[in-house]
């Protein structure tokens, strides 16, 4: 059975990102589009795109044409939107990278990404000079100004005229973010013009009807849900966004009082903390009238408790990086209460609920994995065929490798992941790639890492471990921390006789799973 979107059909216009994204901004050009939240700084929609043409003819004047890529290695500011479309409108591809990345992952992502370019800021350029290093010397663009980089600002120095690119939005990619398999390295995911025009599109149509100026910019951009559905839609709506750098909470209840901010896009850590934390108590936050989760599942009590104390709508949807994000949103006015839903699929998508083991389709109120159609599923994986074979099937279905049910009035649940991904405060972690270091170690004669409940972050890696020589539980613990960026720490190591494997050899993490949750 297929399920479809309860929304009508929507156009997808034939146009590039940048394009589309600033259709309607001639008609506000003196209205902030961005602001700096802690400092107070903000670029005009009128600013804003006078510097992305500048800086596109600065990129062209050094060579960057059409196929090319840039990585973006940055926390949340003001000029990171700058660069995105100063490459794209070039017909460039953008691979934005996370600021926490250790310099051997960095390097990886450059490499595969192919990036000519590399974008950071003054406080990264200890690992961005490591990593640009390791593949060969990509030319390093700083926001400010660093020893052994190119200012930013000197990518102004050519006009305002960038050469005009011929964009094919169906087929060429301008975006690759990168996405955790469930073995092995992250892999590329090439996002074309039309696969972000298209979700925008469809974000926007189911919100709105929600009328409001300023929203929160805290989801990295570097993620697709604040790359996409925050950031994008933001200024495609006309929006004004006050982003921050980074997840402080005084700091963030601060802005949010200070902005009059009237809807923010979290995770569900953060909404936790507005649910429970004292401090919440200290700040006016009545002008906020919508938040919207994603990136991890948000529990019914949740919601509950955290609409009641801050006194406005809480509602989630769903989405992956293959996706673009967005394929489900639950609208802030839906008629009924559907406490835990991500709610009904958004325009032009639709989906189907299989049986993991015979693949058979089933109906409404019956768990199994979904899968998703729709003009936002990605072009494929970057240079891996294979794995996009295994990923989007014949009939141009995306297994989402989440377990789900969809009830009698077209809302869907996620009941379970059948991904081996940990989700830490929506970063997705592989388990496999734990393990593999764990394996480095002397000590370490087998290992299996999961996914252990936790009240803040949602999920915590936890390793399993076979010891082949004496260790502690800490030493193993500090080894690992030594190699990953911080979000893919391991927080528990317990120690076990043997690490359960099936006939062929996978581990048998639903095992441990229960094991740890008995």
């Amino acid at each position: 059975m297929i399920f479809k979107s309860p929304y009508p059909q929507i156009e997808i216009p034939n146009q590039s990102l940048t394009d589309y994204v600033f259709a309607h901004s001639g008609s506000y050009l003196d209205r902030p589009a961005l602001i700096d939240g802690p400092t107070g700084r903000e670029l005009s929609y009128g600013k804003l795109i006078g510097m992305i043409r500048m800086a596109a003819a600065g990129l062209a004047a050094k060579g960057f044409t059409k196929g090319d890529a840039i990585a973006i290695y940055s926390p949340n500011i003001p000029e990171y939107v700058v660069a995105i479309h100063a490459a794209a409108r070039l017909g460039g591809i953008v691979s934005t990278a996370n600021p926490l990345y250790t310099a051997d992952e960095l390097a990886f992502q450059l490499r595969d990404s192919r990036a000519k370019m590399l974008f950071t800021i003054p406080q990264l350029m200890d690992k961005a000079s490591d990593a640009a290093k390791q593949v060969g010397g990509a030319e390093i663009v700083v926001f400010g100004e660093a020893e052994g980089a190119t200012p930013f600002a000197t990518l102004f120095q050519h006009g305002d005229q960038p050469p005009n690119a011929s964009i094919d939005p169906t087929g060429d990619t301008v975006c690759l973010p990168y996405s955790s398999g469930t073995t092995g390295m992250p892999k590329g995911v090439m996002l074309t013009h039309r696969n972000l025009v298209a979700n925008l599109a469809q974000t926007e149509a189911t919100i709105g009807a929600f009328e409001f100026q300023k929203m929160l910019g805290l989801l990295p951009i570097f993620h697709i849900y604040g790359l996409v559905a925050v950031t994008h839609l933001g200024l495609r709506m006309g929006k004004t966004l006050v982003t921050m750098p980074r997840f402080e909470l005084e700091g963030f209840l601060q802005i949010l009082q200070d902005y009059k901010i009237e809807l923010a896009n979290l995770v569900p850590p953060i909404i936790l903390g507005l649910a429970k934390h004292p401090a919440v108590a200290q700040y006016d936050l009545s002008s906020l009238r919508l938040v919207l989760s994603g990136a991890a599942p948000l529990g019914a009590d949740v919601v509950g408790e955290a609409s009641s104390r801050i006194g406005c709508a809480v509602s989630q949807g769903y989405g992956l990086t293959e996706t673009s994000p967005v394929t489900h949103v639950l609208p802030f006015d839906y008629p009924k209460p559907k406490p835990g839903s991500i709610g009904p699929l958004v325009p032009n998508t639709e989906a189907k609920i299989i049986d993991v083991s015979t693949g058979e389709e089933l109906g409404t109120d019956q768990d199994g994995e979904l899968l998703i159609r729709g003009p936002q599923v990605m072009k494929g994986y970057l240079n891996n065929p294979e794995a996009t074979a295994q990923c989007i099937d014949s009939d141009g279905f995306l297994h989402t490798g989440d377990m789900a049910r969809v009830d009698s009035d077209g809302c869907f649940y996620i009941v379970d992941r059948l991904k081996e991904l940990i989700k830490y405060k929506g970063y997705q972690v592989p388990p496999a790639e734990l393990e593999a270091l764990l394996l480095t170690h002397p000590a370490v004669a087998d290992a299996a890492v999961i996914p252990a409940l936790d009240e803040e972050a949602g999920e915590v890696p936890k390793a399993f471990v076979v010891k082949r020589a004496e260790v502690s539980a800490e030493e193993l613990m500090e080894f690992v921390a030594g190699k990953v960026a911080p979000y893919k720490k391991i927080r528990y190591v317990e120690f076990i006789d043997a690490v359960p494997k099936s006939p062929a050899g996978k581990i048998l993490r639903r095992t441990l799973i229960e094991k740890d949750r008995a």
